[in-house]
């Protein structure tokens, strides 16, 4: 079979598996929510209602059905791309909440990837270009740190010098109260005030996206800084990079033109198991700078038992990563012509 047959196949394979996947995320996220303790209409009512009004909001929402056809009528409302609504915040649509705050998890998660890039991959080129030196030392130091480090213990020590102690960054929120945000079709503040031409509002809206997003990005990098300084020590001593050596060719141009490039495949392969990271690390970044995104929904949702809103949020959730996975898969089979399926 030729490669390209066979990466069609492999194509092909992906997107059907694609909602296996899905259907097992929705099953588990279903049998779980209901599984753990908590009512979600003490959560509405309050523990202390009376039993005929709890029993009437049973069957307003649905609850007062048996498990298995709970999970039918769900089912059923999916294949209609139908999330529900909260049960919450007074009936509004599940689609509508993500349409509200999905653009604020959006600016945290591009940002933060962005300067984890960065961050990950200089230091991963200048551990592994260093071999044996300090640099190589606190290179390795480096990635072992920001990849064990707890995601909200970070946030909160950054909080407590950049903000308590410092007075350099807000604690927390997206935009000032008194202020009005800026106003745009992408709901990503950056990006409106920077259309809008508004320099004192992009401004604002970078100083209250700086220390959340690094906070994300720091924990993100030790990631790509290990996979960088491994794969391209190993670079560095295949036998093309010698022979270029041989040659008289510059060793920066070596490392930028010949080795580089192949000691960064296996980042675009990562960025996909990042991105999961990533969603994962937003909801402990919101809730601890009080970032008003879908992570930060989602967590009230938890707290509330809100069944739809948790549901419906952990789908698009879990779409993003399935989608986004299968994509840097297909990319990184043109990109490496070694890789064969």
């Amino acid at each position: 079979m030729s490669r390209a047959r066979a990466l069609q196949a492999y194509i092909l394979v992906r997107l059907l598996l694609a909602p296996l996947m899905l259907w097992t995320i929705v099953t588990l996220v279903f049998l779980l929510l209901r599984a753990t303790p908590g009512d979600p209409v003490d959560a509405i009512l309050g523990p202390k209602a009376p039993a005929s009004v709890k029993m009437a909001m049973r069957e307003q929402l649905g609850l007062n059905f048996p498990l298995w056809k709970q999970y039918l009528n769900y089912l059923g409302g999916l294949f209609h791309l139908d999330l529900g609504n909260s049960l919450t915040s007074q009936g509004q649509s599940v689609w509508k909440i993500i349409s509200e705050y999905f653009p604020a998890t959006a600016e945290l998660a591009i940002y933060s990837l962005a300067i984890a890039l960065l961050l990950g991959i200089g230091v991963g080129i200048l551990s592994a270009s260093r071999p044996g030196t300090a640099l190589d030392a606190g290179g390795r130091l480096f990635g072992i740190i920001t990849y064990a480090i707890p995601l909200f213990w970070l946030g909160m020590l950054l909080q407590l010098v950049f903000s308590v102690q410092l007075g350099w960054f807000p604690l927390g929120t997206r935009y000032p109260v008194t202020l009005s945000p800026p106003e745009g079709p992408s709901g990503l503040y950056t990006l409106d005030s920077l259309f809008s031409g508004n320099g004192q509002q992009l401004l604002i809206s970078l100083h209250y996206l700086a220390l959340p997003a690094f906070s994300l990005a720091l924990v993100l990098s030790g990631i790509f800084e290990r996979i960088v300084r491994v794969n391209l020590k190993q670079t560095l001593q295949a036998d093309y990079v010698e022979a270029a050596r041989a040659r008289g060719i510059p060793e920066r141009k070596i490392l930028i033109n010949h080795a580089l490039k192949n000691a960064l495949i296996p980042v675009i392969t990562v960025l996909g198991l990042t991105l999961a990271s990533l969603l994962g690390g937003a909801i402990l970044t919101e809730v601890t700078f009080s970032w008003p995104g879908l992570g930060n929904r989602l967590y009230e949702a938890i707290a509330l038992r809100d069944y739809p809103t948790v549901q419906g949020i952990v789908i698009f959730f879990a779409v993003i990563v399935v989608l986004a996975s299968i994509g840097i898969d297909i990319l990184n089979a043109y990109i490496d012509p070694r890789i064969r399926y």
